[in-house]
């Protein structure tokens, strides 16, 4: 069967989509599966590469050429329309992280041309990328969360007092400022004081017309890896222990100042907690296939649910496969059962389809 590895995009997130293409393609089970590299470039040109039989030796395979003209060299694809990646037999594993790749775009395109994939459908991941909506419905599940105040771009233009105003009668510094559709903590800013507020602002609005403001907590961060579609299961939390006072983007991806600690050293009442609001939030927002879920934990065993990913990173420093791993589940039989959820969500779909005409 063919594997359509679907990875890169347009978004901030570009680079990490890389990453976890490359350790994704270590992990596949080559004697059951052929992948098919297909590269979306930032500038949007969808590009087909080779198909792998063995587990490449050099993530430079991943960084593709094109040619219109049939040139060929080591790392040259094929400039294509979206639609050819279309193939009977074949699941599409969209390791995009960010908008146009996790945010239901790339979902309601692959349900269009009829396509199995692995991962969230498409509300799923519209709500569960969008930070203001997810707070909305966790809010009507009763799940807790930090204080937040949603701000929409033409809102602070308009009136930038008034915003001041609003949060800081709601909230206290320091505050967290988030773009509402990112990830990877792209776009995020702390702030102390009005002055970096509004610096923080300026900075999410650079990625989104909605931003989020958020009570900013001394907290630990633990996280609960979700696999399932019926049959939801969870791991352990396991927590971010940080040598940097915040944990940003060059935190995560480049200078790699993270541990984690698997199992999280909690009581056991919140590791049950824990696993409880996060297949309670998953199921919430129609989860299938993955979700990492992220929480905040005071020094007063407080929990408050941060947000849920639905396409979590797969790099070799990423939390989710590291749970499962921890968990007795191993890197390359993951990738397996998520091929199968994915393969199990498509024909249930069909299914329905089936059953309307």
């Amino acid at each position: 069967m063919k594997i359509i590895l679907l990875y890169g995009g347009q978004s901030a997130e570009h680079d990490v989509s890389i990453l976890s293409a490359f350790s994704v393609l270590n992990a596949i089970y080559y004697n059951y599966y052929q992948v098919q590299l297909v590269f979306i470039a930032k500038d949007g040109q969808w590009v087909k590469g080779p198909v792998l039989t063995e587990k490449p030796t050099s993530k430079d395979i991943l960084h593709l050429t094109w040619s219109t003209n049939g040139a060929s060299g080591d790392f040259t694809g094929t400039a294509i329309q979206p639609g050819d990646i279309k193939e009977e037999d074949a699941i599409v594993f969209p390791l995009l992280h960010g908008p146009n790749g996790e945010d239901g775009t790339i979902q309601g395109f692959l349900e269009t041309i009829d396509m199995a994939y692995v991962g969230a459908g498409v509300l799923t991941s519209a709500c569960g990328m969008d930070k203001i909506m997810t707070k909305y419905i966790l809010q009507a599940a009763g799940i807790p969360q930090v204080p937040y105040v949603p701000v929409l771009k033409n809102q602070w233009k308009e009136n930038p007092k008034q915003i001041f105003e609003q949060c800081e009668g709601t909230l206290l510094y320091p505050m967290f400022v988030k773009p509402a559709n990112m990830g990877s903590s792209v776009g995020i800013s702390k702030a102390e004081n009005r002055e970096e507020l509004q610096q923080a602002l300026e900075e999410a609005y650079r990625y989104d017309n909605r931003a989020v403001i958020e009570q900013g907590i001394e907290a630990r961060e633990i996280e609960v890896a979700i696999l399932g579609n019926e049959d939801v299961r969870t791991t352990m939390a396991g927590e971010i222990v940080k040598d940097v006072a915040f944990y940003d983007y060059n935190s995560k991806y480049i200078d790699n100042n993270i541990v984690m600690q698997i199992p999280a050293q909690v009581p056991d009442e919140v590791q049950e907690k824990a696993q409880e609001y996060a297949k309670n939030a998953y199921i919430m927002l129609g989860g299938s296939g993955l979700s990492r879920c992220d929480f905040f934990l005071t020094n007063k065993n407080e929990l408050f649910l941060n947000e849920l990913n639905t396409m979590p990173g797969f790099t070799q420093f990423s939390m989710y496969p590291s749970l499962w791993e921890k968990t007795g589940l191993q890197y390359g039989d993951l990738i397996e059962e998520l091929i199968q959820l994915g393969l199990n969500r498509y024909k249930q779909r069909t299914n329905f389809l089936t059953d309307v005409k």
